[in-house]
């Protein structure tokens, strides 16, 4: 990779890791039209630090409250924050046992242009209708561990790319009946364990290669925290005022994109 080879994928990491808008139908646009290679296993790990620091330093009073509250519970004090502390860990097991269960079946099946084409429109169709139909009349407090668990089955379902690991969780949350706001910070917490659980497997797969280039991943890393939480910031900010049509547009554009690409 040249620097601004790398700056523009890490930028584009950032983004889409938040937004309901799908990582991989973004990087695949470089390779299908520049002819760009893939970025590499080290890349990989600098873009998931830079999004998962990015993301813990938005949220870092909620990610505090959250961990204290946890903590206390192991010794029997339990409070509403425990409550959602735990569920954020029960949501997260689904995607992570399923992960590894499929992980070659997606790898060899799932991992096409097509598939990610059709998920991004698919599922932005989704969106749409979640944000619709919804009722969005509950908030964070009012989380149970079923719907806890129905966010966290959805979020498997952002294994099969194109999907938006974001998009389907706020898209659960939107269906249960959730506000905009609260599908947006339960989707952002639970982003948190699977970063970092995809980044520390990514990280002892690296550490099995004999080299790699500690400038890249420095520059894969920053580039990546930057755009991340500029993107997670404005969002918050936007999300009550523009909704989820603009992303479901953008996802029906991009998807279409694909096809003409592909096809």
């Amino acid at each position: 990779m040249t620097i601004i080879q790398a700056v523009f994928l890490a930028v584009i990491q950032g983004l889409t890791e938040f937004l309901p808008i799908s990582s991989s139908a973004h990087l695949i646009l470089p390779s299908q039209l520049l002819g760009w290679t893939d970025q590499g296993l080290a890349f990989d790990v600098a873009v998931h630090v830079g999004t998962l620091v990015a993301v813990v330093f938005y949220f870092r009073h909620d990610v505090v409250t959250l961990f204290g509250a946890w903590l206390q519970s192991l010794r029997g004090n339990h409070s509403s924050d425990s409550r959602i502390a735990w569920f954020v860990i029960f949501a997260t097991l689904p995607a992570v046992l399923i992960g590894w269960l499929s992980d070659s079946f997606i790898e060899a099946y799932l991992r096409s242009g097509l598939v990610i084409a059709a998920t991004t429109i698919g599922f932005g169709l989704l969106l749409w209708l979640a944000d619709v139909t919804g009722g969005r009349r509950r908030e964070l407090y009012d989380l149970s561990i079923k719907h806890a668990l129905v966010i966290g089955f959805a979020q498997a379902l952002a294994l099969i790319p194109g999907t938006s690991r974001s998009g389907i969780t706020m898209t659960a949350a939107l269906l249960l009946g959730y506000t905009r706001q609260t599908a947006a910070r339960f989707s952002f917490f639970l982003s948190m364990p699977l970063i970092a659980a995809a980044g520390s497997y990514e990280t002892y797969k690296l550490l099995q290669e004999p080299s790699f280039d500690w400038s890249f991943m420095l520059i894969g890393a920053v580039a990546s925290f930057v755009s991340a939480y500029v993107c997670i910031k404005l969002f918050m900010s936007w999300l009550d005022r523009i909704g989820m049509l603009p992303f479901v547009v953008y996802r029906l554009i991009l998807g279409t994109v694909l096809l003409v690409i592909l096809l």
